[in-house]
């Protein structure tokens, strides 16, 4: 029998949305992650921080398709996890079928998924820069891949997940992507150490408006994350896209508000932090929820993770080891999403299921214990999320260890991207030394040379 290109079931305004929203997405990694991670850290780490990104990308593409699209959405294997097999690859079969969601072929919806997963492993990778082997990062992501985020995503999201069946809330990866990511970059950060003393006394970036190119590419590709969670060009869809906004700039405002009266002026930096938590904590809600309460919703993501950041961190002696908050973040987002889930736009994503319903609507309609039993559910969500990637990281980290070492040694730790990869991000030389002497001439194979041996100590440092 001969395919139909446009079978009756598909929707082509629908499929071309899922697409176009998938490539936001993958540009939110490629190239947003990698120039946000490659301009944020210091001159020596631009290089390695910028390729761990790219490496991930690819890597999680390959793996999806193997084996890890299934095990997230296919065909059950425990309540947790699904069966892997090689469908991801039959394009004249299963991915040209229509698929589990979405009135378009399984191929759209692997693609629109796949740029989910492969931004969960970036994120993760931001609490590692400047200290993980490389090596042992390009093992870490496909063991990390296949033992947790593939069980993530399919209890939540998968139609045959425990947690879906639960009716735990999480619109668009709150807990999947980016409560995940957070617990094990948090957790990875803990084996792998921390940074050296003279990088975590000062960690300028290396150019700050690239990392704002990256972060822009980062906000504006949330359109995509976020409005392509209905798996639809519908209504919810808009709701989803204006509140993911309404968040990110309240909470940017807010947090360059406390870091203006607290420390008497506004950073950069402290714009990028913001933007990013108001994005991770609308995440769950974005679909879900009234514009006054994706306001709210920013006004807690710019104070909170501001005081876990600013304060206890400080305080700490875990905390100071990682600069993450997308676990803060995250979290306050799935609390906040069963406080303020508005029955009638959960109504448009989870169909006629009273069950979704946020406490302080389900109290005014004289239904305390559903919104109670929905916050209960938030709750365990998070607290499986984050028992699942404690032992599942820690598990991965301790694996890797026995193949490669997990940290850089101290040679590499001082140099930076030169010892590691042989290669510098700038072409920038010091007093008295010319291309030839530098690590960019043809004759020193990678082995920085200058005419002032204090120029060549100092750079060394940097």
């Amino acid at each position: 029998m001969a395919m139909e290109a446009a079978p009756e079931w598909l929707e082509k305004g629908d499929n071309a949305w899922q697409l176009a929203a998938a490539t936001l997405v993958g540009l939110q990694s490629v190239p947003g992650l990698v120039i946000l991670y490659g301009s944020v850290v210091k001159k020596k780490w631009a290089v390695n921080s910028a390729f761990m990104a790219l490496y991930a990308f690819a890597a999680v593409l390959v793996c999806w398709c193997l084996w890890a699209f299934r095990m997230s959405f296919g065909d059950e294997l425990l309540p947790f996890v699904g069966r892997p097999d090689l469908a991801g690859l039959d394009q004249a079969g299963f991915l040209s079928r229509q698929g589990f969601a979405g009135a378009y072929p399984a191929s759209t919806l692997l693609f629109f998924q796949f740029v989910f997963a492969a931004i969960t492993l970036i994120l993760v990778a931001g609490s590692l820069l400047g200290r993980m082997n490389f090596r042992a990062w390009m093992i870490f992501v496909p063991l990390w891949l296949t033992f947790s985020y593939t069980v993530g995503a399919f209890s939540f999201w998968s139609p045959k997940g425990f947690l879906f069946k639960a009716g735990v809330m999480d619109f668009a990866g709150g807990y999947v992507i980016h409560l995940s990511s957070g617990v094990a970059g948090f957790t990875a950060a803990y084996w792998v150490g921390p940074r050296t003393a003279k990088d975590r006394e000062a960690f300028p970036p290396n150019n700050i408006l690239l990392t704002l190119a990256g972060a822009g590419l980062l906000w504006m590709g949330w359109t995509g994350f976020n409005g392509g969670a209905p798996y639809a060009a519908n209504i919810d869809a808009s709701a989803a896209v204006v509140n993911t906004y309404l968040c990110t700039a309240t909470s940017l405002l807010v947090w360059l508000l406390l870091d203006s009266v607290v420390f008497g002026r506004p950073s950069v930096i402290s714009a990028v932090q913001g933007m990013i938590t108001g994005l991770v904590c609308i995440t769950p809600a974005a679909g879900l929820v009234q514009g006054w309460a994706a306001m709210l919703m920013g006004a807690l993501s710019g104070s909170v993770p501001w005081c876990t950041m600013m304060v206890l961190h400080k305080r700490s002696r875990l905390l100071a080891r990682v600069d993450d908050t997308l676990a803060v973040a995250g979290s306050l987002g799935g609390v906040l999403t069963g406080l303020l889930a508005e029955p009638r736009l959960a109504g448009l994503f989870f169909g006629d299921d009273p069950r979704y319903v946020g406490l302080a609507y389900a109290v005014k309609d004289g239904r305390a214990g559903a919104g109670l039993g929905q916050v209960g559910a938030q709750l365990a969500g998070i607290a499986f999320i984050i028992a699942l990637n404690i032992a599942v990281t820690s598990a991965v980290c301790l694996a890797v260890r026995l193949a490669v070492p997990l940290r850089l040694n101290e040679e590499q730790l001082a140099a930076g991207d030169d010892s590691i990869h042989g290669e510098d991000a700038y072409a920038v030389w010091g007093d008295g030394e010319t291309y030839d002497q530098s690590v960019h001439g043809a004759n020193h194979h990678g082995y920085r040379m200058t005419a002032n041996p204090a120029a060549s100590k100092a750079d060394e440092m940097i």
